[in-house]
């Protein structure tokens, strides 16, 4: 079994009590919401990929990131038939501002990495299957109002 090291950067962007995701179009989270980002590219600032993964997956510009956690996690999966990879997923997570929470999304992806973004209601996230680091970090962003909600 392979074993490799992914490192990302990726981005939590809430506004009206939705998040902003993306449906996974392969890989080990095939099919589940995940946090708009991606790996750095040699070279790249972590900022400057969290700029332009957004760009790509999301159609958003005009985006403005604070990091606030680092978030990681094992998974193994079937990278194709009967070869299974063991994957080390590093996240660096940021809070996510946008100048126009009004610009269009790209609700269809490229097929490559994302299948299109979607605002989905916070309410919904227990509902729909979500990669671990939604899962891990979307808490952490909760309005204080909906945090008492959940208790």
């Amino acid at each position: 079994m392979e074993k490799y090291t992914h490192l990302g950067v990726y981005g939590v962007l809430i506004h009206e009590d939705r998040i902003l995701l993306i449906r996974k179009a392969r890989g080990p989270y095939l099919g589940k919401w995940d946090l708009p980002g991606g790996a750095i590219e040699f070279g790249e600032e972590p900022e400057q990929t969290l700029k332009r993964e957004f760009l790509e997956e999301t159609g958003l510009s005009g985006i403005h990131g604070t990091m606030k956690t680092a978030v990681s996690c094992t998974i193994v999966y079937e990278y194709t038939e009967g070869e299974l990879e063991e994957m080390h997923h590093i996240g660096l997570i940021y809070e996510v501002n946008i100048d126009d929470v009004r610009a269009p999304i790209k609700r269809e992806g490229d097929q490559q990495d994302s299948l299109g973004a979607e605002w989905i209601p916070l309410e919904k996230l227990k509902f729909i299957p979500l990669t671990p680091f939604v899962e891990m970090v979307t808490e952490q962003f909760l309005p204080e109002e909906q945090e008492e909600y959940q208790d």
